[in-house]
């Protein structure tokens, strides 16, 4: 064991003196060293930046550089300095360049170090693209996320760059990615809505401004997007109405029409309503030339068209009346998958001698300044009475066609009715305006014309018809009330006049007739002729006795005679021979005896004198009980179904007493007037 442990112990001795020995002689060797590891530096470095320090032995070692890659370093003393500014870029090997350096020293051997410098690239370069504009040309109806361009930008610093779009939102393109700039569709495109899109790329070389950096480099350009119009609509004709289904558009017409007359061939191109048989591409930008053909409807040769315009004319005169139905065909030349079809409706009638025509060729109008929508124009200032325009056609025996319809042109302010008043469509701004009426038979189209001016009346000109006010209203009350006061004094007067003559007979006479209206149960025959002779008996009542003229005595001038029974036979001739010098106002009276008194009035010749005579009733008569029957029999046969003659019978018998009595009244006050002159 002993032997064991000692020959160990030599062994390592003997080891670790010959390492020291190598140690010097490598070390004796090394005259200078430098790091190992490489070395780092970034670009756009200044000048004389110490790239690394080179370790020497003794101070008298000798550097040299063997290897200067670009002669962008030197040595300062024993540091290896930058010659210059490194830009990465420019650099041909920027990851690692290799810089050698030679050390001598007298006595030793020349040895020489390797030192790997590594240029660290910065960001300082900006993106750019290769052009700060691009066009792109795209047809319509391009599908959803086609890619229609991918423009990258280049940035020399290999940084990885960011992309985006301006407007962020737009409507038809959009970005595939953040880094990737593949524009796609983003919506159908429309060449009728959009025919040009503008777009701004944007990139940078640092993430979005949501992630602070320090350092960012930017860049842009506009890209031009136009839109290209392709054949994908047929012809429309026009007018028509647009309609959109789904992302398809079309346009529908209804056709036109024209009339012609009978038996008549018109010359020249027809001229239809709305407008000539026209159609145009529906591809706006693209106006294929279209050609036309009628493909139904003309049987008769009567009608032909113009290929290239569409003007439908007459070969010959049609000899039936009614409608002719034409389908026309609309198609491109080139693509003649691309047509359309209408329909031309030709109404042949009969002639139409007259046009309508206004009554005047001229209207005049007037509307109050404060008018409003639906007002009506006014015929003149003093009323507001509407003015009314009407057109008369000759070909009507009336002079009113059913088919006339009014029109107006030229003005804004107001419409017409089909009766032909004319209302205001809003309120008018200005003194007066001017407009034009039209009168069109819409069966024949023919058309009348007048012209109507309308003056604005200002506000404080207003017709005397427009209202009264409550004073005026006041006034017409206390006026109707005077009158209506003086009205029941005159009836009072005239009634008290009446009662002042002989009250007791007047209201026996109201009584004797008023019973009679009680009474019923009679046939209409006997009622007549009980009516024939109470006639009669009336008549016989009122007699008219002329007399002898007679001078007047000085103390009187009434005369009286009182008869019984009959005229004497020399008084019925005196009475004939003085009739047509006689006026007779008659009136009877009752008195308490029941004798009845006739009056009468004889005028003279020189009308200077009045001779009155009271005779008795009962000349001629029948006696008062036979009076008493025929009364009694004609109550007796009244019937419900005959009151109301009765009632007007009475009434007129009423009427008779009040005008005798009103005549005994007048009488009396003449003869004492008389007797007072006398």
């Amino acid at each position: 064991m002993d032997i064991i442990f000692k020959r160990k112990s030599i062994t390592t001795i003997f080891g670790c003196l010959f390492a020291l020995f190598l140690h010097k002689i490598c070390f004796a060797d090394k005259i200078c060293t430098v790091p190992s590891e490489p070395v780092t530096i970034q670009e756009n470095n200044t000048a004389d930046t110490v790239v690394v320090r080179i370790n020497t032995i003794t101070k008298d070692v000798t550097l040299n550089l063997t290897e200067n890659p670009g002669n962008a370093f030197d040595l300062k003393g024993s540091e290896l300095i930058a010659k210059k500014g490194l830009d990465f870029e420019t650099l041909s090997a920027p990851e690692e360049l290799t810089v050698q350096i030679r050390c001598n020293k007298t006595g030793h051997r020349s040895i020489t170090l390797t030192v790997i410098v590594r240029v660290v690239n910065i960001n300082d370069n900006p993106p750019s693209f290769d052009k700060s504009e691009y066009t792109l040309d795209v047809n319509e109806l391009t599908p959803v996320n086609t890619s229609i361009a991918l423009i990258e930008a280049i940035d020399d610093d290999s940084e990885v760059l960011y992309y985006s779009m301006e407007p962020t939102e737009n409507r038809y393109f959009r970005l595939e990615t953040m880094y990737t700039p593949n524009i796609l569709v983003n919506k159908i495109l429309d060449y009728d809505v959009i025919q040009q899109v503008k777009l701004i790329l944007h990139v940078q070389d640092t993430p979005p401004p949501s992630q602070l950096v320090e350092h960012s480099f930017t860049a842009s350009a506009t890209i031009i997007v136009n839109i290209i119009d392709i054949d994908n609509r047929p012809p429309w004709f026009q007018p028509c109405t647009r309609v959109t289904t789904g992302n398809a558009k079309i346009c529908l017409s209804l056709g036109y029409r024209v009339r012609v007359n009978l038996t008549e061939k018109q010359d020249g191109a027809l001229q239809f309503q709305p407008g000539p048989v026209y159609a145009r591409d529906g591809d706006k930008s693209r106006n294929e030339e279209i050609s036309y053909k009628i493909v139904r409807g003309n049987e008769d040769n009567i009608f032909q068209i113009d290929e290239k315009s569409g003007n439908i004319s007459m070969l010959k005169p049609a000899d039936i009346a009614g409608p002719i139905s034409l389908l026309v065909l609309a198609s491109q030349v080139v693509n003649r998958d691309q047509f359309a079809t209408t329909s031309v409706t030709i109404e042949v009638m009969k002639k139409s001698r007259n046009a309508p025509k206004f009554e005047k060729d001229r209207y005049e109008g007037y509307v109050y300044s404060n008018s409003g929508p639906e007002n009506m124009v006014l015929r003149d200032r003093t009323s507001n009475r509407p003015i009314r325009v009407r057109a008369r056609d000759e070909d009507f025996a009336s002079g009113i066609n059913p088919d006339v319809r009014y029109e107006v042109q030229y003005s804004s302010y107001v419409n017409i009715t089909t009766d032909g008043f004319i209302l205001l469509k809003k309120a008018v701004r200005t003194d007066s305006f001017a407009l034009q009426l039209r009168a069109v038979d819409v069966s024949t189209g023919e058309i009348g014309t007048a012209s109507l001016s309308v003056t604005v009346v200002p506000l404080g000109v207003q017709s005397p018809d427009e209202g009264y006010r409550a004073g005026d209203m006041a006034l017409l009350g206390f006026v109707m009330a005077a009158l209506l006061v003086l009205c029941l004094i005159v009836i009072g007067y005239l009634i008290s006049r009446v009662k002042k003559g002989n009250p007791d007979a007047f209201k026996s006479e109201v009584s004797i007739f008023s019973s009679k209206l009680r009474d019923t149960g009679r046939s209409r025959s006997k009622r007549a002729e009980l009516r024939e002779r109470l006639d009669a008996v009336q008549a016989a009542r009122v007699r008219v006795i002329p007399r002898k003229r007679q001078r007047h005595c000085s103390s009187c001038g009434l005369q009286t005679h009182t008869t019984h029974s009959h005229h004497s036979p020399a008084g019925q001739a005196r009475g004939k021979a003085n009739k047509h010098k006689v006026k007779s106002i008659l009136a009877k009276e009752r008195r308490k005896d029941d004798r009845q008194k006739t009056v009468w009035f004889k005028e003279r010749e020189d009308s200077s004198d009045i001779e009155v005579e009271i005779i008795p009733d009962n000349i001629g008569l029948k006696p008062e009980e036979d009076m008493e029957k025929i009364e009694w029999d004609f109550a007796s046969t009244q019937t419900e179904d005959s009151e109301m003659e009765l009632g007007e019978l009475t009434m007129l018998n009423i009427q008779d007493l009040s005008s005798r009595e009103t005549a005994i009244s007048d009488s009396r006050e003449e003869l004492n007037t008389e007797r007072r002159d006398q």
